[in-house]
């Protein structure tokens, strides 16, 4: 019996990316961190999408309903800019906001940047999914991926999504001694 594939929505939220004035490097960053972290097989789940609530929303609930990730990882639109509404998307569509993940995110950021306080990422769940909001910016990405993702695999246990694992090399998740095993 084979394994079952993960699937991993990553979304890249920007208006100059969608229209293709430059090439996205915050998605393509994030499936390389992701790569590095898990050892569960999985399959990104792309998309790209303006920085339009409704258009967010679209996404991220094809992404939890119709497609089946477990974990949805989005990254732009969380800053103060008129046009940065990803979190509200976010909130729109979540059962429950887990604050956890944003305060952990901008405490990491803060040591590289002063500016992480004006970041509005948060995560959330819907149904069976864990949407994460990441920052733009590559670099941001893995440090926040990095600092959040001990507790990533359990939420997702919780939630009854995909089991996955991680490289412990590389993050090592914490699950309790009772916790589910696949």
């Amino acid at each position: 019996m084979s394994t079952p594939v993960v699937k991993i929505g990553i979304v890249t939220i920007s208006d100059r990316a969608s229209r293709g004035q430059y090439p996205d490097l915050s998605g393509p960053a994030i499936e390389q961190e992701l790569h590095k972290i898990l050892t569960t097989p999985w399959q990104a789940v792309k998309r790209m999408v303006a920085d339009e609530q409704p258009a967010i929303e679209a996404v991220l609930k094809s992404l939890c309903d119709e497609e089946r990730c477990s974990l949805v990882v989005t990254t732009g639109g969380t800053g103060p800019a008129p046009r940065d509404v990803t979190p509200e998307a976010t909130v729109a569509v979540c059962d429950k906001i887990l604050d956890g993940f944003a305060e952990q995110m901008r405490t990491v950021s803060l040591k590289f940047v002063p500016t992480a306080i004006l970041s509005r990422q948060i995560a959330g769940v819907r149904g069976h999914s864990l949407i994460i909001n990441l920052p733009g910016k590559p670099s941001a990405i893995a440090d926040c991926l990095y600092a959040i993702f001990p507790a990533v695999p359990y939420c997702i246990d919780l939630i009854e999504g995909d089991y996955m694992e991680t490289d412990e090399t590389v993050v090592k998740a914490f699950r309790p001694q009772h916790a589910r095993k696949p």
